[in-house]
């Protein structure tokens, strides 16, 4: 890989960026703008999610940014309280609406389940794919995926699919790398992605991260991203300002060290979210009205 827009082949044969631009938002400001200042700075994949409130936003950026739809890679996600056969494709409608494309190159489950305490979350995923595998034969979604699926969530899907999963989405960086979620996606041909891979830019002042960074003359935030890509994954960045988003996609002049990687696989837990599909579950709603 040599540039952001260099592509991996997932499973289906689909062709996908190897560093992805994150459009959720929590602060505010103007995401279309965003999202241009990230376009001019080159990123061509965009993730969203109905949760995140920036799929119109997203759509806006694309018409006035004049680039051709099929120059752009576009994820979107539904969410727990739009799993379901029906309600999954009512949801996918709504998202195609507010993004101004007749179609995604990848759409995914955002979550495995509602709450700790649903016992109904296996039948529910399956029902969900179902209706995500017909829009898919139907031309409407180039890849389907999965978001913060661990191995006991995916095989749910792995085990009654006819259509597999093409990548997971989960959250990996130096410190929380997942790796039995990442080890089964390996052993299934699942692309993996990592969110938050900066660690909600914990890890910017992390003593073992400085100190890489002065070593190889990068930041700590072109540390986390080159160690991610080395191992294969697919970081997913966010940036609201043009100097930190080229500082993101300047990570393909310089590679870490084999004992460094060992390093950085060895870090113990740092920086994790608490978030987690099982126990963790963020009870919030889809923004239908974005």
């Amino acid at each position: 890989m040599k540039s952001i827009n260099d592509t991996y082949t997932l499973s289906n044969g689909l062709e996908i960026p190897c560093l992805g631009f994150g459009t959720y938002n929590p602060t505010g400001g103007d995401n279309v703008e965003i999202i241009l200042t990230a376009m001019e700075c080159g990123y061509r994949y965009f993730d969203t999610a109905s949760l995140y409130g920036t799929e119109r936003a997203l759509g806006e950026a694309v018409k006035k940014s004049g680039i051709a739809r099929g120059d752009l890679f576009i994820a979107s996600k539904a969410w727990i309280d739009e799993m379901g056969y029906e309600e999954v494709k009512q949801a996918f409608e709504r998202t195609l609406n507010r993004l101004q494309t007749d179609y995604l190159d990848l759409y995914l489950i955002h979550w495995p389940r509602s709450a700790e305490d649903d016992t109904d979350w296996k039948e529910k995923g399956r029902e969900t794919w179902r209706a995500m595998e017909e829009l898919y034969e139907a031309g409407k979604i180039k890849g389907l995926g999965l978001s913060n699926f661990l191995p006991h969530h995916m095989d749910n899907i792995l085990q009654n699919c006819k259509v597999k999963p093409v990548a997971d989405q989960l959250e990996l960086h130096p410190g929380y790398m997942q790796q039995a979620a990442t080890a089964f996606c390996a052993e299934n041909q699942v692309a993996v992605q990592a969110w938050s891979p900066l660690g909600r830019a914990k890890l910017l002042e992390d003593s073992l991260l400085l100190k890489m960074a002065a070593k190889y003359g990068k930041s700590p935030a072109q540390i986390c991203l080159r160690y991610l890509l080395q191992k294969g994954m697919i970081p997913l960045v966010k940036a609201t300002k043009a100097e930190r988003m080229k500082q993101n996609a300047d990570v393909f002049d310089f590679e870490i060290e084999k004992d460094d990687m060992w390093m950085l696989d060895c870090m113990p837990q740092t920086a994790w979210s608490g978030e987690h599909p099982d126990f963790a579950i963020p009870k919030v709603k889809s923004n239908f009205e974005q």
